[in-house]
Parts: structure tokens; C-alpha cells; sequence
């Protein structure tokens, strides 16, 4: 070790490469002898290069490592130690010793010989060459002051781990801003490749495709011993190659896959898929970049089976790919009856119901063909996902004996209830023990029907229970297992019916998290979770939460149209609520009426009556309510129906209708605590509309809507009851109780208003001024007043003319300041 430089006056750099220059520039004259340590493409010779400058700058001699003889004369750089044979390493370790030595010398981390270890052991702690960060990427690169600069230049320090030369490749060739690797960027690394020799590229294709950095996997890919892939990978760390986890850089990895041959490639990948396949783990990331092979792949069956083992994995995590790589297995040389029912199943995750429907069925008709039960699950699953409930009942309920797969009498069970025909579902599940074993797919199936059958015949928290337990069961079932409906969004729906918005909640958020149902089923539990906001009357929520419907199947666009009329109506929005009326009459003709259509039927019927135009969804009602006697009325799948027809009626101001309605909201109000606050509502509508306000039963009978699930309709029947009181100070109190309701904040009001601008209005025009304040209708104030809307219009424009507003938000807000009512 180096003992003598202690007692000797020495540069100490600080141990970065800023320090080591910014020494030897103050003091080019004084003895240094240190290490500089940075893998290939750090910089270390560029440093020693500008080192060299500073010394000769100040006249003192620069000398390399032949020149050992003179070197008292000047400054000894090496650059590339590693590369020396040991005598000269040993020479420098000696001259390292010797004091008044100016000695730097550059080295990568690794691997090193004795002779290499010594010496650096005589230099001390090395000046380390570190990567670069984002910001001095940033004064390297073009375009810094423009919008994309900072994100652009994070992906080249992502894609080139901040290596130096890998940094300055990619900042010579690229277009700034645009993240992609220009192919002269990739060429550059011939030569690195080159460097590692014919094993060592080999070992950096494994890895590119996918091999696990290990030497006895890389041995067993490129038939070799550990010993040499072991080396292989201390050379890739020592040039910079290597990022976290020994995985390929990024940029790295784009090169060798663009500089290594097909052939090679395939070679390759062939020798992994084997391994993988013999270990019995995931072929798909080894074996997908195939699909975009240039060269068409010949029967082969490793490959064959490698595609067949990729494509039931894809259905999981890429159900885009699943199809694509079981038709290469075929081509391959897979026997193509083997795997339509996958392919079917494929489909239908990925969205293409038509090709599903179609392979599922080949299946089905062929008594040879092999997963004949998953070409039913794929039918079942597709056919309800369209609207067609009693035909995917019908499906599984043939398949439970003809195939006897254990779940499928189950989803028959559910289908047949949920198309009203409760007497055969009740025979099917009477019919005996399903064959199979208890799986947690059987057992949730299972649940799932007696969870429905209970909701049909028994209690509501019965039944709510069992289903939220079906659909726990049901969690771990994975994203490729396709159901004609999931539990948890049943669970919802009963939920929804009965008044238990958490439990929705908690439910729909577990399905969405673990993925259970996979794609198809994944916009389901998307748009129920939609519905808790509009149930309260949050549009804003409601609307952010619905996903896109325009690639949506029939079941799923109904009640995303149904979200979609419930926002217009509860914003007022007569053009949206006609729009999703076109939408709805469409959709409506596809779907079969079903008890789990009805929430949303339910939303359509209000809509309809607010546009004025029932006649269309009035076959739909007919056929709902022909459904709900076919099984006896439930209450708690028919209260709801019954509470938007209500509403429906009242819009219209048929009064009768409305009696009616309650009077069968009645019978059903010990059924759960919603039916019972509807039923309690209903009546007090009925009292509303006759003139009748009782403010004090009004918020209570409000407040209990609000309390079981109907937070909205709490919130309308006391607005409508402060639009039909005459006392004044009970339609203050009751707008106050609506807006409460609505979770909005309270609207404090000065006693008297006074000043200069309160006499510009007569005490009509404050009249009309606070009830168009307090957020009424012209035609809603007009009737308050009893004065025409025309009248009222008349009011608000001289009101505008003498407070000198040109729209409705300043004379909003003029009004509120002039009526000390903020908003």
C-alpha cells in the first residue's frame, strides 16, 4: 500500500472528476498519484484528454505508459489499465510509490488481475466517473426552452442509463423530441458487440429476448460453461451495458435486437423456450416479437407449442396477442380443432364478440371437439354481455347436462330467475349436486344462485350477503375466466335496489381492483360504479367515472345510456336528455328486458317522461312488469321500478298514476328500509302535489330518502315542496334542506337589504330576483308567484337593464351582492 504519499505534500482530489481538474489546474506542479474508475463510455479518456491540455498548458510534460523511464520529468496518464499486461502494472504500482510521482491512471471497475488490484491499492480511493443526471443531459441537448424538453430528456436518460457516449450517440442522431432510437444510433454499437466475441453476443441476444442474466441459464442458452458467461457478464458490467438487475440497457437492448440476424434470433429463442417450457415457466415475452418475424416460420414444434402455451397466457395480461399467437401455434403445426375454443375465449377478452360467437359455436356443434365447456362459457358469456340473458340461461342450462361442466347449471339457474321463469331455475338447482370438484369457481357460481334466488323469494341483507360473499370467492378466478355475469356485479345491483350504496362501493371497487371477469366484464363494474355518484346526485362524478360507450355490446351501452339520460335530467339538460333518448330507444330494441336491466329501464322511464315521449319504452314497461309477476313482484326488484314510475308520473302530473304507484309502494315497504322511505315519500309527494307542504314532515320524510340510498330524490321532493308551499319562510327552509341534501352549502341571507342599489329594485322584482337566486325556473317562479314565466322573463330583463348586466353569470352575481346572498 501506498504509505509514502502520506508524509509528502500531494493533490487530494475530492474524488470527482470536477475536483481532480479543478486540483490540478490550481496546482499543476504538485505530486498526485490516483485512480480514475468509470465503465466503458464514461468519459475517462476524454478526462485524461483534457487533464493532458492543463499540464501542457503549464508546461509540464505529458508522458504514457511506454515512457515509464522519464518519469520525473512530467505527468504519466494511462488510459485503459485494465488492458496492461501485469509487468507494466507492476511498474506502476512501483512508480506509484515513489514520492513526487504525478501519476493518473484510468481503469474500468472490473474484472481486474493482481497485478491491476495492486496497483490500485497503491493509488487509493479513485476518482469515480459518474452517469449523468437529467439536468446535464439537458445543457447537452438541443430544443431546452420548449415545452417537451424535460420529458424528452428523461427518456434518453431512461433508454441510456446516463452513459456518456450512449448519451451523446442518441443526442447526435435523434430528433429532439421524439422518442425513438434512429437506427444509426444502434448501428454504433457493432463494435461493442464485436468486442465481446461471438459467446458473449450470444449472450446478449438471450438477454435481449428475454433470458434471465444468470451464468448457468446464459451457459444453458449458449452452450458453453458458467465460467465463460460469468465473464461475459463482468465484461457487459465493466462496458456499460449493464443497468439495474444486470438487466440490458435499454438503448443497448434496441441494438442487439437490430443487429443480430433472424436466424440467430430464432436459434436463440428456441434454446429458451425450451428451457422455459421444461421449467414449466411463461413463454410469452420469449416468443411474441415472433409474430413480427420478416420471414414466414415453418411447422416446428417447439415453436408450436411455445405459441400454444403464449396464447393461454396472453388471455390474462395481453388478450390482444392471445388470438394472434394461437393462430401462429396452428401454423406452426398445432392441430387447429384443438384450439378454437381458445381462440374463442381469446376473442371474446379482446372484444371481437362476432368471431367469439362464431368460433364458440363450431365448438359446441362438434361433439369431437376438444374444451367443448369453454366454448358454452365463451357463448353463455357473450350472449349475456349482449342482452340476450334467456338464451345464455338456455346454453348453460344444456350444457349442465349434456357436458356436465359443474358451474354451468348455476349461471342457468341465474339466467332462468333473472328472465322470470323462477319455477324451473328452483327445479334445476332441486336436480341434484353439480359434478367436479368444489372450486372456488363452482362455489362462487354456486352462491351467486342461491344470492339471486334469495333476492327473489327471501330477505334483502339474505341475499346481499350471500352475494358479497359469492363475489369474494369469486376474486382469485383470474381476467381469462368468462361468466355470463360476475357476483360483485350483481352484489351491486341488489345493493343499489336496497338502499346499500357502501356495500356497492366496497364490492364494485374489489372487481375492478383484482380484474375479476376479465375485459369483458370490466366496463360492467365501471358503470355500475358510475351509477353510486348519480344515485346522489354528484353529475360531475358520475360523468367523470362513465367510461367511453362506443365500443360497448348491449348490456353495457344500455346502462351507460341510462347514466347518461340521469345526468341530462338531474343538470337540466334537455338537449343531452334528448340525445341519450336516441341512443336509449336503439339499445332498448336490442336488449332483452331482465331483472338486472330494470335499474337502468328505470332511469329511461323519468327521461322519457321529462321529453315527453313514453310511448316508445311503454312495450318495455309492459314487458318489465310482465317479468316481476312471473315471479311473484319481489319487492326488492320491484319497489325501484315501481319509485321511477312514480317519478315518471309525477313529471307528467297524472296524479292518478302516481296513487297508484303508491299505493303498490306501500305494499312492499316492510320489505328493506328503501322500499319502506319510498313508500313514506310517495305518499308525501301525493300530498305535495295537492298543495299540501308540511315542512317539517317534508324534510323528514326527505332526509329518510337521503339516509336509505336516494340522496337526489330526497333532494327534489323538498325543492318541489318549497316550489308549491305559500309561506315563504317554509320555502326558504326547504330550499336550504334540498341544497343540504345535495351536499351543497348553505345560503346565509342578510335580514333587510338596504343601501342605494336595494331601492333600484321593487319588492316583485326582489321577489323574483331571490327565487331565480335560490336557483328556480322561470316557469318554477312564475308559479311560486303565480305570474306567467313570460311575466317573469319581463321582470329579470328590466332587473338586468337597471343593474347595467349584459348576461346571466354578472346578473347572478350582481343579484347575490344586492341580496347579501353569496353563493
Amino acid at each position: 500500500m501506498n504509505h509514502s504519499t502520506t508524509s509528502r505534500a500531494a493533490l487530494v482530489p475530492d474524488g470527482h472528476a470536477s475536483g481532480l481538474r479543478s486540483a490540478i489546474e490550481s496546482s499543476p506542479g504538485s505530486p498526485i498519484a490516483v485512480g480514475i474508475q468509470g465503465a466503458g463510455g464514461f468519459g475517462k479518456t476524454a478526462l485524461l484528454e483534457a487533464i493532458a491540455a492543463t499540464y501542457r498548458e503549464a508546461g509540464v510534460p505529458v508522458l504514457g505508459v511506454r515512457e515509464l523511464d522519464r518519469a520525473d520529468e512530467g505527468a504519466v496518464l494511462v488510459d485503459d489499465a485494465h488492458r496492461l499486461d501485469d509487468d507494466l502494472l507492476l511498474r506502476l504500482a512501483e512508480l506509484a510509490r515513489r514520492p513526487g510521482t504525478r501519476l493518473l491512471v484510468a481503469y474500468r471497475p472490473g474484472p481486474r488481475s493482481t497485478a491491476l488490484g495492486e496497483l490500485i491499492g497503491e493509488l487509493g480511493a479513485p476518482v469515480l466517473l459518474a452517469a449523468l443526471g437529467v439536468e446535464e443531459i439537458a445543457e447537452r441537448a438541443e430544443g431546452g426552452a420548449q415545452d417537451w424538453a424535460l420529458d424528452w430528456v428523461g427518456w434518453v436518460q431512461t433508454q441510456t442509463g446516463g452513459v456518456p457516449r450512449y448519451v451523446a450517440r442518441l443526442l447526435a442522431e435523434a430528433e429532439p423530441g421524439r422518442a425513438a432510437f434512429p437506427a444509426r444510433t444502434l448501428d454504433h454499437f457493432q463494435h461493442d458487440l464485436d468486442q465481446l466475441g461471438e459467446t458473449g453476443w450470444e449472450c446478449a441476444t438471450a438477454m435481449a429476448i428475454g433470458a434471465t442474466p444468470h451464468p448457468d441459464l446464459l451457459a444453458a442458452v449458449v452452450g458453453t460453461d458458467s465460467a465463460v458467461t460469468a465473464a461475459v457478464l463482468a465484461a457487459m458490467r465493466s462496458g456499460a451495458m449493464l443497468g439495474a438487475e444486470d438487466a440490458l440497457l435499454p438503448i443497448v437492448r434496441a441494438a442487439v435486437l437490430r443487429l443480430t440476424s433472424w436466424e440467430r434470433r430464432l436459434r436463440i429463442t428456441r434454446r429458451l423456450v425450451e428451457l422455459q417450457m421444461s421449467r414449466g415457466g411463461p413463454v410469452l415475452p420469449l416468443v411474441a416479437p415472433l409474430l413480427e418475424a420478416p420471414m414466414a416460420l415453418l411447422p416446428e414444434a417447439t415453436l408450436a407449442k411455445a405459441f400454444e402455451r403464449a396464447g393461454d397466457e396472453a388471455v390474462q395480461v395481453a388478450p390482444h396477442l392471445a388470438g394472434k399467437l394461437l393462430a401462429a401455434a396452428v401454423s406452426a403445426g398445432v392441430d387447429a380443432a384443438s384450439v378454437v375454443a381458445r381462440q374463442a375465449r381469446a376473442a371474446a377478452v379482446a372484444g371481437d364478440l362476432d368471431e367469439a360467437l362464431r368460433l364458440a359455436d363450431r365448438v359446441i356443434v362438434d361433439e369431437t371437439a376438444p374444451d367443448r365447456e369453454l366454448g358454452v362459457q365463451v357463448a353463455a358469456g357473450v350472449l349475456a354481455h349482449r342482452g340476450l340473458l334467456e338464451r345464455s340461461a338456455e346454453l348453460c342450462r344444456w350444457s349442465s347436462t349434456a357436458l356436465r361442466w359443474p358451474g354451468d347449471k348455476a349461471f342457468a339457474a341465474v339466467g332462468l330467475i333473472g328472465a322470470g321463469r323462477l319455477g324451473e331455475a328452483e327445479e334445476l338447482l332441486r336436480s341434484g349436486d353439480d359434478a367436479g370438484p368444489p372450486t372456488s369457481m363452482t362455489g362462487a357460481a354456486a352462491q351467486l344462485a342461491v344470492g339471486v334466488h334469495e333476492s327473489v323469494v327471501g330477505s334483502a341483507s339474505t341475499a346481499l350477503s350471500t352475494l358479497v360473499r359469492a363475489a369474494s370467492l369469486a376474486e382469485p378466478l383470474g381476467r381469462g375466466v368468462l361468466v355470463p355475469d360476475t357476483p360483485a356485479a350483481v352484489a351491486a345491483l341488489v345493493a343499489l335496489h336496497c338502499g346499500e350504496l357502501d356495500v356497492a362501493q366496497s364490492t364494485l371497487d374489489r372487481a375492478v381492483e383484482t380484474g375479476t371477469g376479465g375485459a369483458l366484464l370490466h366496463n360492467r363494474h365501471r358503470l355500475l360504479a358510475a351509477w353510486l355518484p348519480l344515485v346522489k346526485g354528484d353529475t360531475v362524478t358520475a360523468r367523470a367515472k362513465l367510461p367511453d360507450a362506443s365500443e360497448m355490446a348491449a348490456r353495457d351501452r344500455l346502462m351507460a345510456t341510462a347514466i347518461e339520460a340521469g345526468i341530462a335530467s338531474r343538470d337540466n339538460d334537455m338537449t343531452a336528455l334528448a340525445n341519450a333518448r336516441a341512443q336509449a330507444r336503439q339499445v332498448a330494441a336490442e336488449h332483452s328486458v331482465d331483472l338486472f336491466s330494470l335499474l337502468p329501464l328505470g332511469e329511461l322511464v323519468v327521461a322519457a317522461a321529462r321529453l315527453r315521449d313514453q310511448e316508445w319504452i311503454t312495450p318495455y314497461l309492459d314487458e318489465a312488469g310482465a317479468l316481476l309477476d312471473r315471479l311473484g313482484n319481489p319487492p326488492l326488484w320491484t319497489a325501484m321500478l315501481l319509485w321511477k314510475r312514480l317519478q315518471a308520473a309525477i313529471v307528467l302530473e297524472e296524479t292518478a298514476s302516481a296513487g297508484d304507484f303508491a299505493d303498490r309502494l306501500d305494499a312492499l315497504a316492510h320489505h328493506n328500509a328503501l322500499a319502506g322511505a319510498m313508500a313514506e315519500a310517495a305518499r308525501m309527494w301525493l300530498r305535495v302535489l295537492g298543495g299540501e307542504v308540511d315542512q317539517d314532515e317534508v324534510e323528514r320524510i326527505a332526509r329518510g330518502l337521503h339516509g336509505a340510498g336516494l340522496a337526489w330524490d330526497g333532494a327534489r321532493l323538498a325543492g318541489q315542496a318549497a316550489l308549491r308551499t305559500h309561506d315563504r319562510r317554509a320555502m326558504l327552509a326547504l330550499l336550504e334542506c334540498a341544497r343540504a341534501l345535495q351536499g351543497k352549502p348553505p345560503r346565509p341571507r342578510a335580514v333587510k337589504t338596504s343601501g342605494a342599489d336595494s331601492e333600484l329594485l321593487s319588492e316583485r322584482e326582489k321577489e323574483v330576483a331571490e327565487l331565480v337566486v335560490s336557483g328556480l325556473t322561470y316557469k318554477q317562479v312564475g308559479k311560486r308567484l303565480f305570474i306567467s314565466a313570460k311575466t317573469v322573463e319581463h321582470h329579470i330583463s328590466r332587473i338586468k337593464q337597471r343593474l347595467g348586466t349584459t348576461n346571466r353569470e354578472e346578473l347572478l352575481t350582481r343579484l347575490r351582492e344586492l341580496l347579501a346572498t353569496p353563493e
